[in-house]
C-alpha cells in the first residue's frame, strides 16, 4: 500500500527553533484547509524532479522522475501560503519549486548544462559539507546567517536556471549554479538548494531560527 515518509530531522529542526511541526499527507483538495490552521510552511526535499511542463520546456531529460501527486499538493500548499503571505521556506525541491511558481525555470541536469560542474550529488553522508556557497549581500539569507559564505551539503542534479521577475538569487555556488533564491518584499520567503534540516553549519540553524521567528 502507498505510505507517507519524511524525515526525521526535518521536524525536529523545525521543534528546535521553537516552532511546532506538523506533516501534511499530499492531498491537493486539502491544501487551503490545511493553510488555515498553519503560521508557516516548509516545503521539503526529496528524490524527484519537478515536471518540465510546468515552466513551459518542450523537451525532457532522461534523468527526470516526477512525483506529480505530491507536485500537485505542494504547489497548491505553496501558492496558497504566498497568496496569505505565510513565512515559507524551500529546502532543495522545495526552493525549485518556489522558482518555477513564480515564473522561474531550471536546469534539468546540471552535467549537462553547467561547464566544469562542481559534484552537487555529494557521496559522503549529509551530515557533512560538500562545497560553499557565496550569500549576496543585502539579502534576507545574508541578514539572517550574518555570513557571506556558507559549507553546505549538496543533493541535488537539478538547479534553478532563471529566478524569474519576483525572486532574487541569495546564493550561489563557484560554478555558477543557483543555490538560493528569495523574494524580500514578503514576510519571510526563502528557498536554498541544500539541506539545512541536517544543522552541517550555523546558518543552517539560523534559517529555521528565522522562519520560526516570522510565524510568531
Amino acid at each position: 500500500m502507498p505510505w507517507y515518509a519524511l524525515r526525521q530531522n526535518y521536524a525536529a529542526a523545525v521543534e528546535a527553533a521553537g516552532g511546532l511541526p506538523v506533516m501534511l499527507p499530499h492531498l491537493a483538495a486539502c491544501a487551503e484547509a490545511y493553510l488555515d490552521r498553519l503560521d508557516g510552511l516548509v516545503i521539503t526535499g526529496g528524490a524527484f524532479d519537478i515536471d518540465p511542463a510546468l515552466w513551459g520546456a518542450d523537451s525532457r531529460h532522461a534523468t527526470v522522475s516526477t512525483k506529480d501527486a505530491r507536485t500537485a499538493f505542494e504547489l497548491a500548499a505553496l501558492t496558497s501560503a504566498l497568496r496569505r503571505n505565510l513565512p515559507l521556506l524551500g529546502i532543495c525541491g522545495g526552493e525549485q519549486l518556489l522558482a518555477v511558481a513564480l515564473g522561474g525555470t531550471l536546469i534539468q541536469h546540471i552535467p549537462d548544462e553547467v561547464a566544469n560542474p562542481l559534484v552537487h550529488e555529494q557521496p559522503q553522508p549529509r551530515m557533512e559539507p560538500q562545497h560553499t556557497v557565496m550569500v549576496t549581500p543585502g539579502t534576507v539569507l545574508h541578514r539572517v546567517t550574518g555570513l557571506d559564505r556558507l559549507e553546505v551539503n549538496s543533493t541535488h542534479h537539478q538547479a534553478v536556471k532563471t529566478p524569474g521577475t519576483v525572486l532574487q538569487v541569495n546564493a550561489v555556488a563557484s560554478d555558477g549554479v543557483i543555490e538560493g533564491v528569495e523574494d524580500p518584499s514578503r514576510r519571510f520567503c526563502v528557498g536554498v538548494q541544500w539541506h539545512p534540516e541536517y544543522h552541517v553549519g550555523p546558518g543552517d540553524r539560523a534559517l529555521f531560527d528565522a522562519l520560526v521567528a516570522a510565524c510568531q
